[in-house]
């Protein structure tokens, strides 16, 4: 256990510390993390680091190492165990022993310090906390308001499609139809023109038959009389 603190030396908040050293809250911790990984020893309220001087320099020397942070951690961690055995143990009231409380006005007054800078911490933290949901939520909003007009834009869309594929589809039927109707039409047009072609072709038969049966039947005749039945035959036809 540390017996290296002095009875009225400040103890630091996490975010003093991060001001103190110049870098970021979660950068404390991870400072802290490493440290302890190696041998590094803090005092504790629960699970909650207390700061000190000396722990201030030795997150300084993490932030402003050229070295792995593991290396220098060991190096400060051999710096401490040897500032542990030179100093004597000491009896140290920190924040938890409730039972003995320290008389002294300075000490209770620095006690007093560091728990209204840490609920100070804990209350800015929150807001940060709360800012954030509300940033979240509003993000959240707007998204699902861009999902609703992209959705709607999209409906939007497929229905104006599927009005004009069905204008298509009755303007293609109606012409398909009309097409129809010319083509029928003009297939019972042909089919009355071929059949008057095939009335009178069947005239002009019936006409060179009844010719050619009088022409025999003048043929036949006697000699005396053929070639007036001839000439009268051309004059009748």
């Amino acid at each position: 256990m540390r017996h290296d603190i002095q009875p009225n030396e400040r103890s630091f908040s996490t975010k003093e510390v991060a001001e103190e050293a110049g870098i970021a809250t979660p950068t404390v911790r991870k400072y802290g993390q490493i440290l302890e990984r190696n041998g590094y020893e803090f005092l504790k309220d629960g699970d909650r680091r207390i700061f000190v001087q000396s722990d201030i320099e030795s997150l300084i020397a993490l932030r402003d190492t050229d070295k792995p942070l593991d290396d220098t951690a060991k190096d400060l961690v051999y710096q401490q165990q040897e500032r542990l055995e030179g100093f004597k143990q000491t009896d140290i009231a920190i924040p938890d022993t409730y039972d003995n409380l320290p008389r002294d006005p300075n000490q209770l007054k620095e006690i007093l310090l560091f728990l209204s800078n840490e609920l100070a911490a804990t209350r800015e933290m929150n807001a940060e906390l709360t800012e954030s949901m509300s940033q979240l939520k509003t993000t959240v909003s707007r998204l699902q308001q861009d999902h609703h007009v992209i959705s709607s834009t999209i409906g939007n869309s497929a229905q104006k499609t599927h009005t004009k594929i069905e204008k298509l589809t009755e303007q293609q039927k109606i012409h398909y139809e009309t097409l129809l109707q010319q083509e029928k039409q003009k297939s019972e047009f042909l089919q009355q023109q071929l059949q008057n072609l095939r009335e009178e072709q069947k005239k002009e038969w019936r006409t060179q038959n009844e010719f050619n049966k009088r022409l025999e039947e003048v043929i036949q005749k006697p000699n005396k009389d053929k070639w007036d039945w001839i000439f009268s035959l051309f004059r009748k036809s």
